[in-house]
């Protein structure tokens, strides 16, 4: 199966990739991430890549499809894959489609986590972030507010993007800029938008259901991530 996976910041889209990654038994795979790997073993487009990048010029939008291609086009791909990150733009959307019609292949579905404003900005706010180790914890206003990192004892700050006021313009920039994505492969009948608010035990199951999949989702403990969040950790909960 060949997914794509959009949703806004804090919509739960690193949590539920890394379980249906998991669950489907396909590998997930970040633009970015294959993008610094380039740069780092300094293959031939990671060189071109990274000159760019020391510029602070941005990657063209055909080399990151020519990166893209190298990573679908190993073994581990030939099952399926989940892509995460690109496209950005109709333009890139178009070249990704070129580049799977290439490869014989096509998008099986694209899944993307809808969450309301209000509910996004409530969970990126409710973020603390440490100090010395950058760790990220959520915390209920509801409670007492953490102030030390259970790591290392570093203060727990609000960072700036996760203010109220900037979280509503991160927010705002990334609808603007991705439903014009969506839009596109809505035409195509690809798109299924799943409700990303509740517990992540039932948006798994959502998803799952979406592809006609009645799998077990894997087990991982919501301490270990804050539920709505890629990553996060609940304050007071230890990693295990």
């Amino acid at each position: 199966m060949r997914l794509l996976l959009f949703g806004p910041p804090a919509s739960g889209k690193g949590t539920h990739g890394d379980r249906l990654s998991e669950s489907l038994r396909i590998p997930e795979i970040s633009t970015g991430n294959i993008l610094r790997a380039q740069v780092s073993l300094r293959t031939p487009l990671g060189l071109q890549a990274g000159r760019l990048m020391e510029r602070g010029e941005l990657v063209p939008d055909q080399l990151m499809v020519d990166i893209i291609e190298e990573r679908l086009r190993r073994p581990d791909c030939h099952r399926g894959f989940l892509l995460d990150g690109f496209p950005r733009t109709v333009a890139q959307a178009i070249a990704l489609d070129r580049l799977l019609q290439a490869m014989g292949v096509r998008f099986d579905r694209i899944l993307y986590l809808a969450v309301p404003e209000e509910e996004l900005v409530r969970r990126i706010s409710a973020r603390l972030t440490c100090s010395v180790c950058g760790r990220s914890y959520a915390f209920d206003h509801t409670q007492p507010r953490p102030d030390h990192c259970e790591d290392d004892g570093g203060l727990l700050l609000v960072r700036d993007d996760d203010r109220p006021e900037t979280a509503r313009r991160r927010i705002l920039v990334y609808i603007e800029n991705t439903f014009p994505v969506l839009d596109h492969y809505r035409a195509q009948g690809l798109v299924s938008e799943i409700d990303g608010r509740g517990p992540i035990e039932v948006v798994a199951k959502r998803i799952l259901a979406v592809l006609g999949h009645d799998l077990p989702a894997p087990d991982l403990k919501a301490t270990e991530r804050f539920t709505p969040g890629a990553g996060e950790t609940p304050a007071g909960a230890g990693r295990q």
